[in-house]
């Protein structure tokens, strides 16, 4: 299965750190695993992938992660009471942070912090990045 992640740069961080495409390129090369805050279970399994979706400054997707196993329990973060490991893929961050899948190519309709990938964006997804 493959998922979208839905980042805004103006917000959302990582580890203290923006979260924009530069971020989590260098993370991908540096310290690929994640550890990332769901607002609820999804039904993610290892080796599904998670698709990262930059809402500025341009809306698109720039960054790519397969995940290591099914979102669990966090009952000491009430906002966020799941999580889920991640482990960024290197070669195809770089890919899609060369040449990003904007919006109009993944028929986003109303955007969520996360949902699934649309069957007919998929292809251009794997193309860009290369897999």
């Amino acid at each position: 299965m493959d998922w979208i992640y839905i980042l805004d740069p103006n917000k959302d961080t990582m580890d203290g750190e923006p979260s924009d495409k530069e971020t989590l390129r260098r993370l991908a090369h540096q310290r690929p695993e994640l550890d990332l805050w769901l607002s609820r279970r999804n039904r993610m399994s290892r080796g599904d992938r998670l698709w990262f979706f930059f809402s500025a400054p341009e809306s698109a997707v720039a960054a790519v992660a397969e995940v290591e196993g099914a979102p669990y329990e966090d009952p000491d973060d009430p906002d966020f009471s799941y999580r889920v490991e991640v482990i960024l893929l290197p070669e195809a961050t770089d890919a899609l942070y060369r040449n990003p899948v904007g919006r109009e190519d993944l028929q986003l309709g109303q955007v969520r912090s996360v949902q699934k990938v649309k069957a007919q964006a998929l292809p251009v997804l794997r193309e860009r990045a290369g897999l």
